[in-house]
């Protein structure tokens, strides 16, 4: 499986207050399964963005598809491919 980060904003024009943004977060997490993904993490962050999510899904298709679903709930998101330290350090090894 493919490991993905989802760095999000809100849409402020989309959400009146703050209970209407954290009822989406049970939507979120049915998209992502519905689409062959499964939620690891999901963070609220202080800085340039408002939130972090991170799912694992077997294709590229399947995270593209994902990151169209968050966004139709009115975030705004840029979606990364995301290694792990110990799988970047043996890549490095094979060089």
């Amino acid at each position: 499986m493919s490991t993905y980060t989802v760095l999000a904003d809100v849409n402020e024009d989309e959400f009146q207050n703050a209970q209407e943004l954290v009822s989406i977060w049970g939507e979120i997490r049915e998209d992502i399964e519905r689409l062959g993904g499964d939620l690891l993490d999901s963070y609220a962050l202080i800085g340039g963005y408002d939130f972090l999510l991170t799912f694992e899904v077997e294709e590229e298709d399947a995270a593209m598809q994902i990151a169209m679903a968050i966004e139709r709930h009115g975030l705004d998101t840029q979606t990364m491919r995301a290694m792990s330290i110990d799988r970047m350090g043996e890549l490095v090894d094979d060089i």
